[in-house]
């Protein structure tokens, strides 16, 4: 299999961190890495070019990290709600993903990638969900994500006034019971007539 040494120019999970040289295989390299800006090849030239430019990478690391920790104090706490069909036991018709995700980030002003958006899997089911940004390396705030039942701000309200209207009689009973002012129910045998 061949492989080649490319030199980070980002940080890339599960390989490395920038300024590294890492051996990747040829096609990873080629395909993925080099197109999207993530390495270049490391040849005695770039690694002589970047020796160069760690003081420089040094300050723009640390910009980077203050322009990710104020970002992430923005993020800090945020709940996003959505509203989905949802069948049987609670699973959504499609899903909630990082695409929609970043969407209503956007929406509220805050720009960020959906590769940022730490969501394994897209949300398939009814519930909350704590979802982390990676910002930084050293920075990367949750957020909370609602996912809803389409409509279910009615049915909550519903919810939410039967106890209330539960709660009713229990209290007129209370009051009756401390009266003594209670009714006796008939037998079942006298109200069908037998």
């Amino acid at each position: 299999m061949a492989h080649m040494d490319v030199l980070l120019c980002e940080d890339v999970d599960n390989l490395g961190q920038r300024g590294q040289v890492v051996r990747v295989r040829a096609g990873y390299g080629r395909n993925y890495l080099l197109p999207q800006k993530l390495a270049i090849k490391a040849s005695a030239g770039n690694k002589k070019m970047l020796d160069d430019q760690r003081r420089l990478l040094a300050k723009r690391e640390q910009r980077e990290r203050l322009s990710a920790q104020t970002e992430g104090d923005k993020l800090q706490g945020i709940e996003l709600r959505f509203e989905r069909r949802v069948g049987e036991h609670g699973i959504l018709f499609g899903s909630v993903t990082a695409l929609d995700i970043a969407e209503a980030l956007k929406e509220r002003g805050l720009g960020v990638e959906r590769r940022r958006i730490g969501l394994r899997e897209h949300i398939k089911e009814v519930g909350e969900y704590d979802v982390t940004i990676k910002l930084h390396r050293d920075v990367s705030p949750s957020i909370k994500v609602i996912v809803r039942k389409e409509g279910a701000t009615e049915e909550a309200n519903a919810a939410e006034a039967a106890p209330a209207a539960d709660s009713a009689p229990s209290e007129q009973a209370d009051v009756e019971a401390s009266t003594g002012a209670t009714e006796t129910p008939e037998p079942e045998a006298a109200a069908t007539g037998e």
